[in-house]
């Protein structure tokens, strides 16, 4: 009878470790699975953020016009520096320049000087330009990507 006692708790120590090594697989499998699930959501938030591209600026010649007064002789001179969206839309500037000086002194020389005072006058202004800049410079191009008209001289006299 001893022989049946010493199989009956032998039995229960092997099914204890087997118990063991299972729960300690799983519990490595979970943490496997865990590390690796957050792994790529990390990986694909680092993906989906855009690099910000580096901004194109076309710094053109200052100009000076004689502005609309009745009482005396007044003159604007302006800087302007264009932000555009592509090599392509600088290239077209630089080769279409005559054509886009000419445009924004159109529309610079028929202003009234009291239409130029306020911040909101000027932001007007730029908007005007860029409306004006963003048609195409010639009938076999396609429009300008101008995204911005920047003042970096501004003088009214």
């Amino acid at each position: 009878m001893a022989t049946i006692t010493d199989d009956a708790v032998a039995a229960p120590k092997k099914s204890k470790l087997g118990l063991i090594l299972i729960v300690l697989t799983a519990a490595l499998v979970a943490a496997g699975a865990a590390y690796y699930f957050t792994r790529m959501q990390a990986d694909s938030k680092t993906v989906a953020a855009p690099v910000p591209e580096t901004p194109i600026f076309v710094a053109l010649d200052p100009f000076t016009v004689n502005l609309q007064a009745e009482d005396r002789d007044r003159f604007l001179h302006i800087g302007l520096t264009l932000k555009v969206a592509d090599a392509k839309t600088q290239a077209q500037i630089a080769q279409y320049l005559p054509e886009t000086r000419s445009r924004i002194l159109s529309l610079l020389s028929n202003r009234d000087p009291n239409s130029l005072v306020t911040a909101d006058d000027k932001n007007k202004l730029a908007a005007e330009i860029l409306k004006a800049l963003n048609k195409p410079l010639a009938s076999s191009q396609p429009p300008q990507h101008i995204t911005d008209v920047l003042f970096t001289a501004f003088v009214v006299q």
